[in-house]
């Protein structure tokens, strides 16, 4: 998880405090060179007394051993307590040993007592030191347990993001004994809410121009602020603001507990952002559901009363000659009925195909028939028009649900109907293409706009490139086609003709049933 970016700091980190480190340096090996300086003159000095009162040699390096074992418990561990051990020998030798305040050695049996003392020094100091260490990991692991225990159980009682982000900035700084701000974005990643804390106190709203925002987090915001991006997945969700100056001078001890606060905080977040979103996604899911529901109810209330509408203006128009005002009326009024009813055929197919009710019934069936139904549908609704047929000699046996298929041949030939005026040329073209049946439908209309094409299969699109005169769709047709062609495992486009005005709608079924 790549909730916490620090590199950059680290990095800044190296080249802005190298002096202050070496002085933080100078000072602490002065100070630990002191304590072991005392311990091994105040060792010495009762080492003096001890001898002016007849005990022997062996309390001496007990007392210097002594101060080896306080050395390391004192300072940093081990470094200076093999020093003090090294020391601790010397300062033997020098007042203690024959010849008294000198290095040399009379007597070679002190060798011995040398590199005892030596070893049993430097085995003092060491489990000395790691016994020091251990006691402070331990109660470091204690203290970082308590506090993301603690963190968790107010994060589980937490309801937003916002308030996430106030948390976030009041344990760092109670962590950290300073001030903390934490910045929370938005779902498009920009400034949406500032909070700040100081040690002890409630983190507060900030406004203004403290929510800038660094373009390199890690890096100081500020002369005296550095920015700690959190994020998950690569979606920026917060940024951290601590003062320089703290981040220079923590252990890594804490800045390891900063960031696993920080991961912990991510977590936290990233778990609202989705849970949020998937709320939203399922309020939508719900709306849409409602939406196909009601439009499935009218649709399936309209086809009826449509039906009859078409029969009874087809029966007058039967009753009627052409030169009577009552056939052109009971044309008109079976013209708009069809139109309805189409639209309300493709309604119903659109409901179904997004609840995924679109039930194929696959069977071998010529493509001359499914041609001549969709032809015969089309010219009850406009008889005045003429459409240019090409198909080829071989019969075309094609795996398809009929129904579907006409339907799909309907919409654009309808859609070129449209598009087109009277004594502009229709023409559907049938072919084979190795494996393969391309349906084509051309016209001679105004084409599709370029700024159209890549949008012409969308649902509810409509061109604005259209004729005064011509009938309005709700661009429900060609999405239908797109998703009947695509059960059938073919393809569909659209383009403009290369060889004049118009457009071009071509799709291509398989000859042989793919599972």
């Amino acid at each position: 998880m790549d909730s916490f970016l620090i590199l950059g700091y680290n990095q800044y980190q190296e080249m802005s405090t190298m002096s202050n480190s070496r002085i933080s340096f100078s000072r602490t090996t002065l100070l630990h060179g002191l304590q072991m300086t005392g311990l091994l003159a105040g060792a010495t000095g009762m080492g003096l007394v001890f001898r002016q009162l007849g005990f022997p040699e062996t309390n001496v390096v007990l007392l210097y051993l002594l101060a080896v074992l306080l050395t390391a418990w004192m300072t940093r561990g081990y470094a200076c307590g093999v020093l003090a051990s090294l020391a601790a020998t010397l300062v033997f030798n020098y007042f203690f040993t024959a010849p008294y305040w000198s290095l040399s050695v009379d007597d070679p049996s002190y060798w011995i007592t040398f590199v005892i003392m030596t070893i049993t020094a430097f085995i003092t100091s060491a489990l000395t030191s790691k016994a020091k260490l251990n006691a402070q990991n331990a109660l470091q692991r204690e203290q970082e347990i308590k506090t993301m225990y603690a963190l968790s159980r107010r994060l589980n009682e937490e309801i937003d993001i916002r308030q996430i982000a106030r948390l976030a900035a009041e344990v760092l700084a109670g962590v950290l004994q300073a001030e903390v701000r934490c910045l929370c974005l938005d779902e498009n990643e920009q400034p949406a809410a500032l909070y700040g804390a100081r040690p002890g106190q409630s983190a507060m709203p900030l406004s203004g121009d403290e929510t800038a925002v660094n373009d390199k987090p890690g890096l100081p915001l500020s002369g005296d602020t550095v920015e700690l991006l959190l994020q998950n997945n690569g979606v920026r969700l917060a940024v951290l603001q601590i003062p320089l100056e703290t981040m220079n001078t923590i252990s890594e001890a804490d800045k390891q507990l900063v960031q696993s606060l920080s991961e912990t905080i991510t977590l936290a977040m990233d778990r609202f952002r989705t849970a949020k979103q998937k709320i939203r996604s399922e309020e939508e899911a719900a709306q849409e559901r409602y939406r196909s529901n009601l439009l499935r109810a009218i649709s399936h209330d309209l086809r009826t009363p449509l039906s009859a509408i078409m029969g009874s203006a087809e029966m007058i128009r039967g009753m009627s000659q052409e030169n009577d005002p009552r056939y052109d009326l009971a044309q008109g009024i079976y013209q708009d009925a069809d139109w309805l009813h189409s639209l309300v055929e493709n309604i119903l197919s659109l409901t179904r195909i997004q609840d995924g009710h679109l039930n194929l019934h696959l069977e071998k069936e010529a493509a001359e028939e499914i041609i001549a139904s969709a032809l015969d549908h089309i010219a009850k609704r406009a008889p005045q028009r003429t459409i240019q047929v090409s198909i080829p000699d071989e019969v075309l046996m094609i795996p398809m649900d009929g129904k579907l298929i006409q339907q799909v041949l309907i919409n654009l030939l309808d859609n070129a109907l449209k598009h087109t005026r009277p004594q502009e040329e229709i023409t559907l073209t049938l072919r084979r293409e190795q494996n393969e049946a391309v349906f084509t439908v051309q016209d001679e209309g105004e084409g599709i706009a370029e700024k159209d094409l890549e949008h012409i299969f969308q649902t509810f699109y409509t061109t604005r490139t259209r004729r005064a005169d011509a009938q309005h769709g709700i661009g429900l047709g060609l999405p239908i086609c797109e998703s009947i062609v695509q059960a059938h495992h073919g393809t569909i486009s659209a383009r403009n003709r290369t060889d004049g005005h118009g457009a071009e709608f071509t799709f291509r079924l398989p000859l042989e049933e793919t599972r």
